[in-house]
């Protein structure tokens, strides 16, 4: 491994670009506001939306926290939605995910306006990022084409192999790289000789959910490997769906858990939050 891709690093340099960008707006009269819709207490979750009011804080984003008891009703929180969606001073609107059981995600995720989409969720969303349209990416997606861009990483020409189809991660992913000129193959579950295609990737990004999965022989010598995963193993403590003890040797960059991919997510969302549609 040469390098060792440091997404603590590139963040802060995106949270402080975009700090910047504030600024000017706020002296010109503007600014942003970003809702955060919480829906009961899990635990990661309520994590989560507290990084996400320290990142806005930082930036200079303003924050609105909804914070939802769990029993909360589909009809009520739709109805929060249609509020915020109607507000002149909310360009953002979040709403954490998993909802509770008895909350039909897919209608919530439908409700939030695609110009306030700021997670890139919503059908529009996804297919403005299809056919080249401008509009909001997805911020996981989003961050690891920055984690290779600031590490001077070309993409262009390369062969681009992406472990995982979720709609959050996988295909977004793809489509992303084949904006950037990548040759893109996408792997999932019922993928043939699946080892064969992964040893051609040249930029290979790990979605796939199980940890440790991809090991020495899914990686080609001097590969570029993205780690998307993030688990805890017996001992407790965090990994990806890559074993990097032995992946990494192998490889000419690749990201680590903690430290790689999670923080680009949060960098993402308030670029999405300051910039708007299409900037």
């Amino acid at each position: 491994m040469e390098l060792l891709i440091d997404g603590k690093r590139i963040s802060r340099e995106i949270k402080d670009e975009l700090r910047e960008r504030m600024t000017e707006l706020n002296a010109r009269g503007v600014e942003r506001c970003l809702a955060v819709i919480q829906v009961g207490s899990d635990p990661a979750s309520s994590v989560y939306v507290r990084n996400k009011k320290k990142a806005c804080e930082y930036v200079g984003v303003k924050s609105l926290s909804y914070e939802m008891p769990e029993e909360t009703t589909e009809e009520e929180l739709l109805e929060v939605i249609g509020k915020l969606n109607s507000r002149a001073d909310v360009n953002g609107i979040l709403v954490q995910l998993p909802l509770p059981k008895h909350i039909n995600e897919d209608r919530i995720l439908l409700s939030i306006a695609p110009e306030k989409d700021v997670d890139g969720f919503h059908p529009v969303s996804v297919g403005n990022l299809s056919i080249g349209r401008p509009g909001y990416v997805s911020c996981t997606p989003a961050g690891i084409i920055q984690l290779l861009k600031r590490s001077g990483i070309e993409i262009e020409g390369k062969e681009c192999v992406v472990l995982g189809r979720s709609n959050i991660v996988g295909k977004p992913m793809a489509m992303l790289l084949l904006r950037e000129n990548g040759t893109v193959t996408v792997c999932h579950s019922r993928t043939k000789n699946l080892k064969e295609i992964t040893r051609r990737a040249d930029i290979l990004v790990a979605a796939v959910g199980k940890p440790k999965f991809v090991e020495a022989d899914f990686v080609k010598d001097g590969a570029v490997v993205i780690d998307v995963g993030i688990h805890r193993n017996e001992e407790g403590k965090l990994c990806g769906d890559v074993d990097f003890e032995s992946v990494a040797p192998k490889a000419y960059a690749v990201t680590p858990v903690p430290g790689g991919v999670g923080p680009m997510t949060i960098a993402m969302l308030m670029a999405n939050c300051v910039n708007g549609v299409g900037e």
